[in-house]
């Protein structure tokens, strides 16, 4: 479920499954169900002493506008293993408002920040 997502996402579009198999063993990760059913998931990449990266956040459709992503959020902002962190960080296209109630800002100094981004790596797999 959580591959068949991600591989059909504008930011993980053709992510292979070994890949996302990988990038969950060495993150902290969340789910939302409902009854048996997982409807939700998103993971943590974090040091768990200074720093924590949000990432891969979703609900599917059919449960969508049920505040699933806010309590989903709650819980990872809440989680023991995540307090007293220096740094949290995020990338988001389209959910700006859910994640500014937890507090994310935009880039104070966005200067700083540099990147190396390979949005074409999957294709080359």
């Amino acid at each position: 479920m959580i591959h068949d997502f991600l591989s059909k996402s504008y930011w993980a579009e053709g992510i292979p499954r070994d890949a996302v198999q990988k990038s969950i063993k060495h993150s902290l990760c969340f789910g939302v169900f409902a009854g048996e059913n997982q409807v939700g998931f998103a993971r943590v990449i974090t040091d768990r002493a200074t720093y924590a990266y949000v990432a891969d956040v979703f609900i599917i459709e059919s449960h969508r506008g049920r505040r699933l992503a806010k309590k989903l959020m709650s819980a990872i902002m809440s989680h023991p293993e995540l307090q007293g962190l220096r740094r949290w960080s995020l990338v988001t296209r389209d959910a700006h408002r859910l994640y500014e109630q937890f507090g994310f800002t935009p880039l104070a100094n966005p200067q700083r920040y540099m990147e190396i981004h390979n949005p074409s790596v999957y294709r080359r797999r």
